[in-house]
């Protein structure tokens, strides 16, 4: 069974990367599973963006299809999959506000995260980071991700693959 690990800020993440890819035994798949943090501009090259963006090294062995992005930010997750938006804010969403769906993983982060806070600021369970967005990624519907997100897309081919 997989097994996700919780580590903390982004240049943790990389290094328990680094250490478990060192570490590994046999066919062991170890995935880094991050935000992006900047739109993509080649899916299948991640590290190529990791060692332009964060200037971090490709680990001895490690190949692209072990990072795994939330492209640029898990917020565009959430924004993808309006349904569940709709589903867990109901009436009080701010329909306007909504970002076109239409390449959503080429916003910047910032206006994502803008746009989801905006979109949530009249519901008395308005967007926050932490246990909230959680409860919301819980609700996503992967079908729906996949449909407007290629990121989404690659990571769910690439499990499916290795796992």
């Amino acid at each position: 069974m997989p097994r996700l690990v919780s580590c903390g800020s982004r240049n943790k993440a990389y290094d328990d990367f680094v250490l478990a890819q060192t570490n590994k035994r046999g066919d062991d798949f170890v995935a880094l599973w991050i935000d992006s943090e900047h739109p993509v501009k080649d899916i299948e090259r991640t590290w190529a963006h990791l060692r332009n963006k964060d200037h971090w090294k490709t680990p001895a062995g490690a190949t692209d299809d072990q990072v795994l992005f939330m492209t640029t930010c898990m917020e565009t997750w959430i924004l993808a999959d309006q349904p569940a938006l709709h589903e867990h804010y109901g009436t009080c969403l701010a329909n306007s506000a909504l970002p076109p769906l239409h390449d959503l993983e080429r916003r910047d982060k910032g206006d994502i995260q803008r746009r989801l806070f905006r979109v949530s600021e009249n519901c008395g369970n308005a967007y926050s980071k932490g246990k909230p967005s959680f409860e919301i990624l819980g609700k996503l519907t992967p079908a729906t991700l996949e449909t407007h997100l290629p990121s989404f897309a690659r990571v769910r081919r690439i499990l499916d693959e290795r796992l």
